[in-house]
């Protein structure tokens, strides 16, 4: 298990929601793949939403991978990393499609390098640990020291109403 930027981690389940209220309850895979084929296409002439999740959801279906261990190092920092490097460990199959990934190379590369990690570390769950941010998690070594107590006033709080200024 490898760590990886919580950023990514953060797209990472966005993807996860976004796929899962496009398919619905029950799931429908037509509208799903409607909607993926008009961001594929839009993406493929140069356009597009410059979003990483959106472009993610575009990428997802399409994507092979051909270094996991590298997209796996290149997940370690979400702001800076080679986008060259990144593509060239994973490939588009399909046609529009892969116009799709020559096209946001050229436009957005450095969104893209974003879009085919955050895709990668979505189905490929298993080979990352993402940090526990639940509150039972974030509360774990909290010892209250922070809570101020509620019957008295902070001093912050009496200067507002000092008029003299003392």
């Amino acid at each position: 298990m490898r760590k990886v930027h919580p950023e990514f981690a953060y797209q990472s389940r966005e993807l996860e929601g976004q796929i899962e209220g496009i398919l619905g309850d029950p799931p429908d895979r037509k509208n799903y793949q409607r909607m993926v084929d008009a961001l594929v296409g839009e993406y493929a002439q140069g356009g597009g939403i410059e979003d990483v999740n959106m472009l993610a959801f575009a990428l997802v279906d399409h994507l092979e991978f051909s270094d996991p261990k590298g997209l796996l190092a290149e997940a370690e920092d979400y702001e800076f990393g080679d986008a060259s490097r990144v593509f060239a460990m994973a490939s588009c199959k399909g046609e529009e499609a892969a116009r799709m990934y020559a096209a946001i190379g050229e436009s957005m590369p450095d969104l893209a390098r974003q879009a085919i990690i955050t895709a990668f570390l979505h189905k490929n769950p298993r080979k990352w640990d993402d940090d526990d941010q639940s509150l039972d998690q974030l509360s774990r070594n909290d010892d209250g020291d922070d809570v101020e107590d509620d019957d008295t006033a902070s001093d912050d709080f009496a200067q507002m109403f000092d008029q003299d200024g003392d």
